[in-house]
């Protein structure tokens, strides 16, 4: 697969935009203004402890607390107890399974509490259960070293783990863990066997404390590139602890370490072998981004254009057509079917149409190659948007089972593609496939767009009908309630008073006599369709 990178730059926002063989798969943005949260590593303060729900917020000083589950905080201190036998010992190293780097902070496993069986045979080191719970493990105002695992998203303050993971090229840190884990794209159990081998060494050779785990980007890379890693990621934690150690006695919450830039953030985590071309728009982004690639990525630095023509780089490459297209509820197939996508608070829902296709044998046939190509277009539109979450897929019923299981298995393929990860359950008795995608920022709606300031986000508003009927209540409300006007002027739409003044213009003189006076209308331009204003003379 051909893929390129273009970088577009402009004094309010970075942009990346990946293309797939020319057609836009994936776009970040990052707004200068309102940078992202992500990785970011802070000295935080704890607001309030909530037992009953075993979680803390916590002031990172962003405009809203940050939420902390004791899942995602490092394990309590151990203690020795006796336990049955040798064969019951839950170490840590078990605990942790291999993970890919995308979901490189690693969650604390949940430790049971039960207390353990004692028995003289052995002994091993468990925690108690007194010590699992927040309650026991943090306090209001105390000071924790945070990193965050998922910006703010809507009224929600961002996701924190003290289980803090830095990142480099092929690697990443895991200072409060003992585990060496090789991301799961690396399917060779050779290389997973290797790497394996080679970290432990690395790790023994240069004495580092914590954990290590292997990106894609580490598969078939040399030993010594490995080494410089480690030894940056090393001297980056030293940094970060001695940081720690100077801001502990200052009173408000402090950024100990903040993420890449998006542009150099992309080159370190998006390019790889297969990426045949990085585009920049903007000379000093392109001269930081050859700088950081010659020391961290040096096979892509002869890859790194500088665009210097007049016509705007995602206009050449109509990346501002599709960044459009991807903001429709719509999304038509070649085939002539198309998807409807709705984003809520609590999930997505994608509904699949056959639209005006009717190319196949017979209505089986047509359903099954309409669902077979939205599978692509699904998995497309799930990277472009950054759809996280649950989301259920609502494909056109299919009555044989070996077209359901053709349908899903594309959708698998598809998915394969995409950078973070998702599980997909089988298609349910009602057809309908549940499946959920890691979240860890905004969705491409959410960072672009607000709730529509007419209908608040409803998706709908009144009918000029419904509100020429709201009016005649309140007018009459208005007669009851005060006997001194003689006259009621309606200030409303044009749609609604075009309304009242020819559909429902024998309603308006049955009320007028009905109550004695004069009504008269005003066209506000600037009012919705559903604002209206009575006002009394």
């Amino acid at each position: 697969m051909s893929e390129e990178l273009l970088i577009n730059i402009s004094p309010m926002e970075s942009r990346v935009a990946v293309l797939d063989n020319g057609v836009l798969g994936e776009i970040y943005i990052e707004r200068h203004h309102k940078l992202g949260l992500v990785g970011n590593i802070y000295l935080g303060t704890v607001v309030r402890v909530l037992p009953g729900m075993q979680a803390a917020f916590v002031d990172i000083g962003q405009s809203r607390t940050a939420f902390l589950h004791v899942n995602d905080m490092q394990r309590a201190p151990r203690q020795p107890v006796a336990a049955t036998n040798k064969s019951e010992d839950k170490t840590d190293k078990n605990a942790i399974t291999d993970n890919d780097e995308n979901n490189a902070a690693i969650p604390a496993t949940n430790l049971a509490v039960t207390p353990p069986v004692v028995s003289p045979q052995s002994t091993t080191i468990v925690p108690t259960a007194s010590k699992l719970l927040i309650q026991h493990r943090l306090h209001e105002s105390q000071r924790i070293l945070v990193q965050v695992t998922k910006d703010q998203l809507g009224s929600k303050g961002a996701r924190l783990t003290t289980n803090v993971s830095l990142p480099s090229r092929y690697l990443v840190y895991l200072p409060s863990s003992d585990h060496i884990g090789i991301s799961q794209r690396i399917d060779s159990e050779e290389e997973r066997t290797r790497l394996k081998t080679e970290l432990t060494s690395l790790m023994q050779t240069v004495n580092l404390q914590g954990g290590l785990i292997a990106r894609t980007a580490a598969e078939r890379v040399p030993v010594d590139k490995l080494e410089e890693d480690v030894y940056y990621l090393l001297q980056l934690w030293r940094t970060i602890r001695a940081r720690k150690q100077e801001m502990k006695h200052n009173q408000s919450s402090e950024l100990i370490y903040q993420e890449l830039s998006l542009p150099l953030r992309s080159i370190r985590d998006l390019v790889h072998e297969g990426t045949e071309k990085v585009i920049i728009d903007n000379a000093q982004i392109y001269e930081k981004v050859r700088t950081f690639a010659k020391e961290f990525v040096p096979f892509v630095y002869d890859r790194i254009v500088h665009y210097t023509a007049e016509q705007a780089l995602f206009d050449v490459h109509r990346v501002e057509e599709d960044l459009r297209d991807a903001l429709k509820r719509r999304v038509d197939l070649k085939s002539g079917g198309y998807l409807i996508i709705d984003q809520t608070e609590a999930m997505t829902t994608i509904d699949v149409n056959t639209g005006s296709f009717v190319g196949g044998r017979s209505l089986e046939d047509t359903v099954y190659k309409t669902n077979l190509e939205a599978t692509h277009a699904i998995a497309r539109q799930l990277r472009l948007r950054n759809l996280g979450g649950i989301i259920i897929l609502d494909f056109i019923d299919m009555l044989e089972q070996q077209h359901k299981d053709d349908v899903l298995e594309s959708l698998q393929s598809q998915l394969t593609q995409d950078y973070a990860k998702s599980n997909i359950t089988q298609v349910s008795e009602l057809g309908l496939v549940e499946m959920t995608r890691k979240r860890t920022r905004e969705s491409l709606g959410q960072q672009l767009c607000e709730p529509c300031s007419t209908c608040q986000g409803r998706g709908f508003v009144k009918t000029a009908e419904t509100v020429c009927f709201e009016i005649f209540r309140e007018i009459m409300r208005c007669a009851r309630t005060y006997n001194s006007p003689k006259k009621f002027t309606v200030v409303a739409h044009a749609a609604v008073i075009d309304l009242l003044l020819t559909s429902e213009a024998d309603t308006v003189a049955d009320l007028e006599y009905l109550l004695g006076r004069v009504i008269t209308f005003d066209v506000e331009n600037l009012y919705t369709q559903e604002q209206y204003d009575i006002v009394l003379d």
